[in-house]
């Protein structure tokens, strides 16, 4: 009796009447950004893009009957209380090593651990779905969140990344903090199934990312944001920017698609803007080339909204999205034309 033409339900993702059981898309929203260096308000992301996505309309140029895709977003994981009281802690850190000081050891170790346990709980988590066969998505919070779900997945089989962000995130910590946002690639790549990952977008990074791109053993695709914009100006059409960055792609793919990899006019409130980035629709159009090309979305992460209802606005349209592509390459949704 779902009618998506009707005012979306307040509470569900999209407004969708689907149930977790009846399910084959899980969201599990986590609300953390312990370790946020710059702006912080990205735990505060998955509830503004629940209450945000009911008004989306659901219809798409391109996919068939987009909403029949039965999706649901899961409980919350993370206890508010608990990540305000670690991201305090980190904070005293930060502010002691900007003022020239060493941090309390103790108070890093703290830290350190409770970010350790929450991506377990993420993983375990991640991994009850998965064993019913479910996709998992991941709504942040910061870009550290989803290291538990790329854990599981890594688990059960070979994949590569498309990071979709301003930062390459490969620093083996920042901060003292090993699982901060900046070190959520470099994370990954000790995964075993992670076997490649391809970043567009980038325009922030630093030596120590440089010198782990040039010595690592898996391969770093990087296509800086910088690099497209003098290939435009030189005539070179998105379209055949976009064959070249999916080429470096293996069949099954995991999207990580981090808000400041778009203009930051998209999500001002984003924890670490930086100028340029892709526009909406420019990034839509990769990721459905991903799938055009006969590649797998196995799962995906969408995070650093920002704590504004635009960012909320634009976020939650991405992920249905991101969403709709998946279903899509896993022959749950059809193209409207070839």
């Amino acid at each position: 009796m779902y009618n998506p033409s009707d005012v979306g339900k307040k509470g569900s993702i999209f407004g969708l009447p689907y149930s977790l059981e009846e399910s084959a898309l899980i969201l599990l929203p986590v609300h953390l950004d312990v370790t946020v260096s710059y702006g912080h308000g990205t735990s505060k992301a998955p509830d503004l893009i629940l209450e945000e996505s009911s008004q989306l309309d659901l219809s798409l140029i391109s996919i068939k009957n987009p909403w029949k895709l039965k999706m649901a977003m899961f409980d919350r994981l993370i206890v508010a209380s608990q990540n305000e009281i670690h991201r305090g802690r980190a904070l005293n850190i930060i502010k002691a090593l900007e003022a020239g000081k060493d941090p309390e050891t103790d108070q890093l170790d703290f830290v350190n651990e409770y970010c350790e346990s929450t991506h377990f709980k993420i993983q375990e988590t991640s991994d009850s779905f998965l064993d019913f066969g479910k996709t998992v998505g991941v709504i942040g919070g910061d870009h550290s969140s989803p290291l538990g779900l790329i854990r599981a997945l890594s688990k059960r089989q070979d994949f590569g990344i498309l990071q979709i962000d301003a930062h390459m995130d490969l620093r083996s910590a920042y901060e003292g903090f090993i699982y901060s946002h900046a070190s959520i690639m470099y994370n990954a790549l000790k995964e075993t199934g992670v076997q490649s990952i391809t970043q567009v977008g980038i325009r922030d990074f630093c030596e120590e990312e440089i010198q782990f791109i040039a010595s690592s053993e898996k391969p770093i695709h990087v296509f800086y944001d910088e690099q497209i914009f003098k290939d435009r100006l030189n005539g070179l059409a998105w379209k055949a920017k976009v064959e070249e960055i999916v080429e470096t792609l293996p069949q099954e793919v995991y999207v990580s698609f981090d808000m400041d990899g778009l203009d930051p006019s998209l999500c001002p409130n984003t924890g670490t803007p930086v100028p340029g980035g892709l526009q909406f629709n420019e990034a839509m159009y990769l990721i459905e080339q991903v799938v055009r090309t006969g590649r797998k979305i196995i799962g995906f992460d969408v995070c650093e909204a920002g704590d504004g209802s635009w960012d909320a606005n634009v976020a939650a349209r991405v992920i249905y999205r991101l969403a709709v592509l998946t279903g899509v390459s896993q022959d749950q949704l059809e193209w409207i034309y070839p």
